[in-house]
């Protein structure tokens, strides 16, 4: 079994950016590209406990924000097991991490987050 616990210094500020771009595009109410971001902040992280958790914390907040009773119950079991699966090393690799997906579906991930892993990995 293979444990995972730090995201690598060089992939933290292309996460932490991603989480910016959130963050802007929630202030300004562009909610459906501030998704888009978070979503893409959850690929990178999926693999990193902390981080990962922390995404789908937020992603639980955005779901109260915009009242949607599928994402905030949707994302109850993903912050209590997101984490623990990083740390064992047992992700869907791509999931965008949002209630409107399986959990435990692999999905392709966008070819820029791709080269992002690949200088990372």
């Amino acid at each position: 079994m293979n444990f995972t616990i730090k995201m690598p210094n060089k992939l933290i500020p292309f996460y932490q950016k991603e989480l910016e771009i959130f963050k802007d595009n929630l202030q300004q109410d562009n909610l459906q590209n501030a998704w888009c971001h978070l979503e893409r902040a959850h690929i990178i992280a999926q693999k990193y406990p902390c981080e990962h958790t922390s995404v789908h914390w937020k992603m639980l907040q955005f779901g109260i924000k915009i009242k949607s009773s599928k994402e905030v119950i949707g994302q109850i079991p993903r912050l209590l097991v997101g984490g623990v699966k990083s740390f064992v090393g047992h992700i869907p690799l791509g999931n965008t991490g949002g209630a409107n997906v399986p959990p435990l579906k692999t999905m392709e991930i966008p070819e820029d987050i791709q080269e992002i892993l690949k200088l990372n990995a």
